[in-house]
């Protein structure tokens, strides 16, 4: 195999593939990248087991072949390498590894063979349809912030997607809770999805996506079976497992009963639960007093002091207090897109309805936190 490239083409994609091999595996290969030349072009897979990427470019292709090399010492090499230079890839060399050399630099890596490189991607997967890029960045980016982390409820450590019919309009629809928070939004239902029972992407799967489509303009194809999800766009196939499990019905905990309404510009909300958050970083935990057209929040903490800050709103129930975990609120106000935000209430134990007022497409519910006074 021999391979000449431009640094900057190889340094991208191997940034995208680096990306998901674990840094420390006690199986070898799995340390590794994949390098198969052909036809001009030059395709690089990396997989955790869970994961799968592959991504395809353009190359000067000297030699056919393929073979596996460390990932993140390949990319740091590559990394390093001058600007605007030509990276040219040899195997094997001599001594029966890959030699990357450019301008001066020369290196040489131990390698495994391509044949011992594990591969999850291929299993057909019948259900296909395509989504606007930016659709599928506002299903993650309203959602992802609230995903649990906590191993024991597996089945929660994801974004739950599916289809739903909302009377004649089908919507593609994703959430996503801890327990403490939850996020539904949804986007149009592509051609092809409405046969979408429901998946969960595991968190893993959902950060890389969201990165490697970041610059990305146009539309995401996406193949789904019953355990498997594929994205693929510009040479890039990102292929996953998905989490095995029953994902809780998540509509059920989104009150219908609230009957006390707060409208805030979202902004000077946000801007005020930050600041009185310095006194309550160590408890988290900060109050707000509803009365007639204002709230006012507060909090104190017997080591840090107190604060308390007054806002204008549009509020004409009677008053309640209710505490909340003020980085679980500002999460759901970043997501908020309008000028305004409305919350709805029932009383200060029961969860919190938080609507964006220009996008009826998404729902946030938040649960109370109990405040103790100092």
């Amino acid at each position: 195999m021999k391979i000449t490239i431009e640094r900057a083409l190889l340094l991208k994609s191997l940034a995208h593939v680096q990306s998901i091999v674990e840094k420390r595996n006690t199986i070898p290969v799995l340390s590794n990248v994949r390098i198969e030349a052909f036809d001009n072009t030059i395709s690089l897979k990396a997989t955790d087991m869970d994961m799968e990427i592959t991504e395809s470019i353009e190359a000067n292709i000297l030699e056919e072949g393929s073979i596996t090399a460390p990932a993140h010492m390949l990319y740091d090499i590559a990394r390093k390498l001058d600007d605007g230079s030509d990276v040219e890839l040899t195997y094997p060399d001599s001594k029966g590894q890959l030699t990357i050399a450019a301008g001066r630099s020369r290196f040489s890596l131990s390698t495994i063979p391509a044949e011992d490189f594990p591969v999850i991607s291929g299993d057909e997967l019948p259900n296909n349809f395509s989504i606007p890029t930016e659709d599928l960045k506002s299903l993650i980016d309203r959602t992802k912030f609230a995903v649990s982390t906590e191993e024991t409820r597996y089945y929660l450590n994801g974004i739950y997607i599916h289809a739903k019919m909302d009377g004649e309009i089908g919507v593609l629809r994703a959430a996503a809770t801890d327990g403490h928070r939850l996020g539904c939004v949804e986007t149009s239902l592509p051609k092809g999805a409405e046969n979408i029972e429901g998946v969960i992407i595991p968190r893993k799967t959902i950060s890389e996506i969201r990165k490697l489509i970041d610059n990305v303009d146009g539309e995401i194809f996406v193949s789904l079976s019953a355990n498997k999800i594929r994205f693929a766009f510009d040479g890039i196939i990102l292929t996953s497992k998905l989490i095995d499990g029953t994902y809780p019905d998540y509509e059920r905990v989104i009150p219908k009963d609230n009957d006390k309404t707060l409208e805030i510009n979202v902004k000077e909300l946000a801007a005020a639960v930050d600041r009185v958050s310095v006194i309550a970083e160590r408890t988290r935990a900060i109050k707000i007093a509803t009365s007639q057209n204002k709230i006012s929040l507060s909090t104190s903490s017997a080591d840090a002091g107190s604060a308390f800050e007054e806002l204008e709103a549009k509020y004409d129930a009677e008053p309640l207090e209710i505490g909340y975990n003020f980085r679980y609120l500002l999460d759901i106000l970043n997501e908020i897109k309008g000028d305004t935000v409305k919350l709805t209430l029932a009383d200060g134990a029961s969860p919190t309805v938080i609507n964006d007022t220009t996008d009826s497409g998404a729902v946030y519910v938040l649960m109370p936190m109990r405040v103790v006074a100092n």
